[in-house]
């Protein structure tokens, strides 16, 4: 792999290492959580990650934003755009949440039974519907974060023994 990943880096004009790895961190999860979180004739991909640079955009896969999600969660209920809003904070803003991305995912996860949802009013005075986290999606969320927590310790195992 380490042979592998410089000349994909050579394919990739103005890729950095970091954007490298981005790269190898979506096609593993592409792997990884396609099975957990989609349909048979879903996209695998569900989302926008931007950085500082708008011309550099990396897609969110649709495991990674349900994982997201259900962390978000964990802290009480929330609405749509607070969530959105929650998940783009934590990440300084380098991370965009796309309705288009979301609600599907919201929608998804409530199938699934990880969430509930109950309409309420939002502090803007309109009507929205409150997600929570159900006992269900609390075990989903440990079990993905504990795959997550292996995943991401292997590539950095692979990461630090390739030489630079």
């Amino acid at each position: 792999m380490a042979s592998a990943m410089p000349q994909l880096a050579q394919n990739q004009p103005g890729f950095s290492r970091w954007g490298l790895l981005l790269l190898v961190i979506t096609q593993i999860l592409q792997a990884l959580f396609f099975r957990l979180t989609s349909y048979p004739n879903a996209p695998i991909l569900s989302g926008d990650m931007s950085t500082q640079d708008p011309t550099e955009r990396f897609e969110l896969l649709q495991g990674t934003l349900d994982l997201l999600v259900l962390r978000t969660l964990i802290f009480g209920s929330q609405h749509g755009q607070g969530i959105a809003r929650a998940i783009e904070q934590s990440w300084q803003q380098e991370l965009l949440v796309e309705h288009g991305a979301l609600y599907p995912a919201l929608q998804r996860l409530e199938e699934r039974g990880w969430i509930s949802a109950k309409w309420g009013v939002s502090s803007c005075n309109r009507r929205a519907r409150f997600y929570s986290l159900t006992a269900a999606g609390r075990k989903q969320l440990a079990k993905e974060t504990t795959e997550w927590n292996r995943l991401t310790a292997a590539i950095e195992r692979i990461l630090a023994s390739e030489e630079v």
